[in-house]
């Protein structure tokens, strides 16, 4: 019986301390992909003020979607090729007199949402990680103009 309670206790131990350790590094990778999230909704704001087409089209998941919302104008939808082609057609604007506010509201295993709030609209934003990082996938966003 003394063996079974001393196996039992030994059991016990290496469990809580294996435990711990898949917590520690949950923490770790989640601080990680908040990062990692933060930078890709950075690039998607900062690729679209300046025209940078190949920057915008590193942050864009394929199957990217976007809902527009604005006043009584009914939704409109964007795509990746939209998305990317308005970028090219507006080019470069001044990056200085824009302020924008990121916040990554989540993380969940693959799948994240942040929220970017800018002078003239704010993006709520779904992301899914793959092999290539972060990436968005849709945006739902509400114009204030």
């Amino acid at each position: 019986m003394k063996r079974f309670a001393l196996g039992f206790g030994f059991f016990l131990m290496w469990f809580n301390i294996s435990t711990s350790a898949q917590d520690n590094h949950s923490a770790k990778s989640s601080k990680a992909d908040a990062s990692a999230v933060q930078a890709t909704v950075q690039d998607y704001i900062e690729a679209y003020y300046t025209g940078d087409v190949s920057r915008m089209k590193q942050t864009l998941h394929p199957l990217y979607l976007k809902h527009l919302i604005h006043g009584t104008i009914p939704m409109r939808e964007k795509t990746a090729a939209q998305m990317l082609g308005e970028v090219r057609a507006h080019g470069s604007a001044d990056h200085s007199e824009h302020l924008e506010q990121i916040s990554v509201l989540d993380v969940s295993g693959n799948i994240a949402s942040a929220k970017l709030v800018t002078q003239g609209w704010d993006d709520y934003i779904t992301l899914s990680k793959s092999d290539d990082g972060w990436k968005i996938l849709s945006v739902i966003q509400q114009i204030y103009n």
